[in-house]
């Protein structure tokens, strides 16, 4: 049997806020390397764009409309993702917000709503996540990987972002506790730093003349990160070529962070 380290046409991946941006340029890479995919959004117009995008590449697709800053939704998101699909072997927590404020001005309730959506439904996603695998490894099937969207705010300076930055720090350490923890069922855990990335949480900057100068100008390869940029990385992980990788975080950011 030829060794083809990319496909993953037996696999099933879950992608929180999949239908735009970052999630959507990972479904798509997912989708077109043989997976069956499950997305994760809120807004239905865009849920029906990005199934229809996905579906064009021939396999399988879930959407799901889970709102991830509430619990019992998660919850119920995974068990509806199993029963439809049976199994889930990739799973990225890739929904978040931002939400800057000036530190000395942000409320608690700003800070509550960031650290909800970008750390809570993270661990909610992985804890249930992380039940599915287990079981399935107690049965005599080990594997999964986890996958968590962080962000080079993690590790360098943000002024007027400090809740979005503390976020993607925690959850950057959380992942290096799940990889130990669940090593021995074949479960890897690892998360993903993106740059200055083209979404709609940035489309301001990305109009703003004096940050394209001075930030983008910035980044080595002089150019904004396309959600499809993050297509390799998630196929990658979700592939068994990756299955000795595990609780590392992974910088893509064209260069940004090193120069």
């Amino acid at each position: 049997m030829s060794y083809k380290p990319f496909d993953l046409s037996q696999k099933v991946a879950l992608i929180t806020g999949g239908n735009g941006g970052i999630g959507l340029g990972m479904a798509e890479g997912l989708a077109q390397a043989g997976a069956k995919v499950v997305i994760w959004g809120q807004n239905p117009d865009k849920n029906k764009a990005a199934e229809e995008r996905l579906l064009a590449h021939g396999g399988k697709v879930l959407v799901q409309q889970v709102d991830v800053s509430q619990e019992a939704a998660v919850v119920e998101g995974i068990a509806e993702a199993l029963r439809v699909m049976g199994r889930l072997d990739f799973v990225a927590a890739n929904a978040g917000i931002g939400g800057g404020a000036a530190f000395d001005e942000l409320t608690t309730e700003q800070w509550r709503r960031v650290t909800t959506v970008n750390l809570d439904a993270v661990f909610w996603t992985f804890r249930e996540a992380c039940k599915h695998m287990v079981a399935r490894s107690k049965a005599g099937d080990p594997g999964g990987s986890l996958m968590v969207t962080s962000s080079t705010s993690a590790i360098h300076g943000a002024p007027r972002n400090q809740a979005y930055a503390a976020s993607k720090a925690a959850v950057s350490s959380m992942v290096r506790g799940i990889a130990v923890e669940f090593a021995r069922h074949g479960v890897r855990a690892n998360a993903v730093l993106p740059g200055w990335i083209r979404s709609d949480m940035t489309a301001g900057l990305q109009a703003w003349d004096t940050f394209n100068e001075k930030a983008i100008g910035r980044v080595p390869m002089r150019r904004w990160g396309d959600p499809e940029d993050f297509a390799g990385i998630a196929v990658y992980l979700a592939s068994d070529t990756s299955r000795f990788h595990t609780g590392d975080s992974i910088v893509i950011d064209g260069g940004y962070t090193i120069f």
